[in-house]
């Protein structure tokens, strides 16, 4: 009979522990989560919809109309999230309040109150971007190789 040493002593302790993990571990209810995700997430898309038609049939142009419904859903989710309502909502709704433009202005607004108490510059200044910087250089570089691929081959 085989004396184990050390290392694979640990290594079977390793196994035999996530092994109960797993055993333990709660399923998440997945189909509940995306049916939130998909409700929530339409339901933000339908209210800027709503804006959207709302302007144009008050005889504003398509860009202009646009442009102040973007404004508008960023400042809906910078102030649900600076009294405390898209957090719950974020909760409840997952991926579904992330996607839309409203969970950008929630990541910008959520960093910036987390990092206040360490003041104005080095705080809020200088990490509101630490999200936030990631997801704009990726859109800028996106939107400048897909205007390149359009320029170039169309």
């Amino acid at each position: 009979m085989k004396i184990p040493n050390a290392e694979e002593l640990k290594q079977a302790e390793i196994d035999e522990y996530n092994s109960l993990v797993q055993q333990i571990k709660p399923k998440p209810p997945l189909l509940k989560h995306c049916f939130w995700a998909f409700v929530v997430g339409g339901l933000i898309c339908m209210l800027a919809q709503i804006i959207l038609n709302f302007l144009q049939a008050g005889g504003m142009g398509q860009t202009d109309a646009s442009s102040i419904t973007s404004v508008t859903m960023i400042f809906l989710g910078a102030l649900l999230t600076g009294i405390g309502v898209y957090d719950e909502l974020g909760k409840t709704a997952g991926a579904g309040s992330i996607v839309p433009i409203t969970g950008f202005s929630n990541v910008i607004v959520a960093s910036a109150m987390e990092f206040k108490r360490e003041g104005y510059i080095f705080g809020v200044g200088a990490r509101i971007f630490s999200i936030a910087g990631p997801t704009l250089v990726f859109g800028f570089a996106v939107s400048t190789l897909i205007g390149l691929i359009k320029v170039l081959f169309m």
